[in-house]
This record gives C-alpha cells, structure tokens and sequence, in this order.
C-alpha cells in the first residue's frame, strides 16, 4: 500500500468519528499524476449529491506526457462506494456539525483508493489542549530515557 497525498491539515482540525475507503472515478492521464505523487487534498471535502458522492477541490495536476485534452485539476469526482454506505453517509452528513473529508489518497493492488472520514471540527480549545498533550508526553519521554542512561 503506497500513500500518494495525506491531508494532515484534516487531523489537526477536525476529530475523525468513521473512515470509509472508497475508489475514486479518474480519467487515465490523472491516474498517471496521482503515481507521480502531483495530487494535493488539501481544502477538499466530500459531498453527497443526487445518491452518490463526490470529492470536491482536491487538486490532481495535469499528466505531462497526455495525450488527450487536460480536464480541470480541481473537478469534481466520483466516489465509489457501496450502496449501503452511501446511505450510511448520508445519514451522518446530514447531522449537525459532522463533514467528510478525505484523509489519504492510496494504491490498493495497484488501484487508485481514497480514505474518507466523517468528522467534526475541533474546537480551538481542544488543539490546544491536544498540543499541551503531546508536548508533556514527549517531555516524560525524554525524562525516562535520561533516567535509564
């Protein structure tokens, strides 16, 4: 499993509830730069129109070698999901504060997969107080490493 784009903004800002996997619908050259590591999830989300989902304002850069004419790198795309996930999504997009948003763009035996999650955002509270978290982890990390030297 390789990962080609991670959204680490998305674990900062936001507390993840569930992560679903989904394929995603691209054109060949797009499938390319996405190999090549030109994909960027940031300022994405994930919407539900019409009974299916799509990713919206991720950024895949245009195929260098293509061919064929270059598609918009922002464009809306499918997701492929399950029909009794998408109502499941649905369902908790639909409740109050919760947003999907994608995590990371992956290969799955060699097929393009996307980790979206159902997620709230956090308060600017909780980041500090998560940030004060891992600051005195790490300080009681240290001591116990000096205290074993």
């Amino acid at each position: 499993m390789t990962d080609f784009a991670r959204n680490k903004k998305a674990l900062h800002d936001f507390a993840i509830e569930e992560t679903y996997e989904a394929g995603i619908q691209l054109t060949g050259p797009e499938v390319k730069s996405v190999r090549e590591g030109r994909a960027n999830l940031k300022e994405s989300y994930a919407r539900v129109r019409d009974g299916e989902v799509f990713l919206i304002g991720a950024h895949i850069s245009p195929y260098a070698n293509a061919r064929q004419e270059r598609q918009l790198p922002t464009r809306d795309r499918k997701l492929l999901l399950h029909r009794k996930e998408i109502d499941r999504l649905i369902g908790k997009s639909q409740e109050e504060g919760k947003t999907l948003i994608p995590l990371k763009l992956y290969s799955k035996n060699g097929i393009v997969k996307l980790q979206i999650a159902v997620a709230s955002r956090k308060r600017q509270y909780d980041k500090r107080r998560e940030i004060a978290k891992k600051t005195a982890d790490r300080e009681i990390e240290r001591a116990m490493k000096e205290r074993l030297r």
